[in-house]
């Protein structure tokens, strides 16, 4: 057994790691909350985009021409995934899950013979692919808490640009994926992943009640408007994520400060126990000093 001094000091030092974990849940928790506020704030602009979208793209597949971000390339030879991850660590199992998803989906994509491209935003992530020996195409690496759309352009522009053809017709990507942590709940945030390119027609297409005229004309609007929504859409994904990775840094140092607690409560039973028994022993050399003495 420690003796009681190593027991003091790891009582102490187990409290002031909790007092730094404690400290950690609440800016997380704070931050979490503001997270939440962003990805509220975007949601309305993002939804009457969405509903626009629908019925453009309804128009615009039931005419003779279709724009080059929604038709599919006949063959998938080249995918390309958008990888978003945070850009720090102590948040649980959300980096290791959304890495083990990136794993299985580059697997899967190599045994059917296509080659995959990333681009990868959060340094996670893009740790994850050097470490792998993956093709990195690009990266956007400390985004902050409250990244402005301007800072997540250059994934999207790369994405597009990718997917649409060149000057020969050639493409650098046959499919998009994107990969990012959806947030459920405060306890819950899961990988998801989806198709970003080519686009899909949102499934409420033709729903809406308002019939839009479009000018100049409704291919001019559509080639405008298009990349504006994948841009929102890359927006929205990454404002989810940084909300799910406060959430889970936010329940990591709750439960490790539940742990600290559990932790020093067991230690200090160790203590009392380590000090009783010293205490114990030093009663009984007395009494047989002071029997010796009589004797």
């Amino acid at each position: 057994m420690a003796s009681a001094r190593e027991i003091r000091r790891r009582i102490k030092s187990v409290k002031n790691t909790g007092k730094i974990t404690k400290a950690m849940e609440l800016v997380s928790a704070s931050k979490m909350r503001r997270a939440q506020r962003n990805v509220l704030a975007t949601r309305p602009y993002a939804d009457r985009l969405y509903d626009v979208m629908g019925e453009l793209t309804m128009r615009s597949m039931g005419g003779s021409s279709k724009h080059p971000l929604l038709q599919p390339h006949p063959t998938v030879t080249r995918v390309a995934l958008i990888l978003i991850t945070p850009d720090r660590g102590l948040c649980g199992a959300l980096n290791s899950n959304l890495t083990r998803a990136a794993a299985r989906f580059i697997t899967d994509q190599k045994s059917q013979g296509r080659s995959v491209s990333v681009i990868a935003v959060g340094k996670k992530g893009r740790d994850f692919i050097l470490r792998a020996g993956q093709k990195l195409d690009s990266e956007i690496i400390g985004l902050g808490d409250a990244p402005p759309l301007v800072d997540v352009l250059p994934a999207a522009t790369t994405a597009i640009n990718g997917y649409s053809p060149d000057a020969n017709g050639n493409y650098a990507y046959d499919e998009v994926y994107l990969l990012c942590a959806e947030f459920v709940n405060t306890l819950v945030q899961r990988p998801k992943l989806r198709r970003f390119l080519p686009v899909e027609a949102p499934g409420n297409a033709g729903a809406t009640k308002v019939d839009y005229s479009y000018e100049p004309s409704q291919e001019d609007v559509l080639d405008q408007l298009l990349p504006r929504f994948i841009e929102v859409q890359l927006y929205q994904a990454i404002l989810e994520s940084i909300a799910s990775e406060h959430s889970a840094r936010m329940m990591a140092m709750r439960n490790a400060n539940d742990n600290a607690k559990e932790l020093v409560r067991d230690l200090t039973l160790t203590y009392n126990k380590a000090r009783q028994a010293a205490i114990t022993t030093e009663i009984s050399e007395i009494a047989a000093g002071a029997t010796a003495l009589n004797q």
